[in-house]
């Protein structure tokens, strides 16, 4: 119903997740095998982000494709975070690495995102003046940013969907709520 439309819209702009750390991957990579997979949809994801920058279509990226297609993915990604990737995948030295790898590698540091960390950087996203809230002012800017053609009516019936304290804003908790579905 409603509060699962207004949770959507909030969401919406959280798909774009946060910075990914080299530190402790030989360690995670150890546990991988006990952890949850990737949903279809991240799954698709990686496919779609290897074939878009995949440019001659070879079934391959080479340096410049790799960080980019890590960047789309929402990795912060650094200069040595991108030559480690080579340098660990590169089996043929050819300078590029294939699909497998780079899904192998996407999909380790996918599983490894903290999902508090990232609804925290999606918060920071909406309160761009810092406040600890979000505004309808905020609000109205990440719906325009998205392309979303909402009155202030409309994104004022969705603040008091999720509005637990009263105040006419969203702290962090009923943020929080919001993208866990715990409401």
């Amino acid at each position: 119903g409603y509060s699962d439309f207004c949770r959507r819209i909030f969401q919406t702009i959280c798909t774009d997740p946060g910075p990914a750390s080299m530190e402790g991957k030989f360690q995670q990579q150890q546990r991988r095998k006990k952890r949850r997979d990737l949903t279809e949809e991240q799954k698709q994801e990686i496919k779609d982000a290897f074939e878009l920058f995949d440019t001659d279509k070879d079934k391959a990226i080479d340096y410049h494709e790799l960080k980019v297609a890590m960047r789309a993915l929402g990795f912060e990604v650094k200069k040595a975070d991108v030559l480690k990737v080579m340098k660990d995948y590169d089996r043929e030295s050819s300078g590029k690495i294939l699909f497998d790898d780079f899904n192998e590698v996407m999909t380790d540091w996918m599983l490894d995102r903290d999902p508090n960390e990232e609804i925290m950087k999606a918060f920071r996203l909406f309160d761009d003046d810092e406040s600890g809230k979000i505004s309808l002012r905020n609000l109205r800017r990440v719906a325009r940013e998205l392309g979303e053609n909402m009155t202030d009516d409309e994104l004022r019936a969705m603040i008091d969907e999720f509005d637990r304290d009263g105040d006419g804003e969203i702290n962090h908790d009923e943020f929080i709520s919001i993208m866990t579905g715990d409401t």
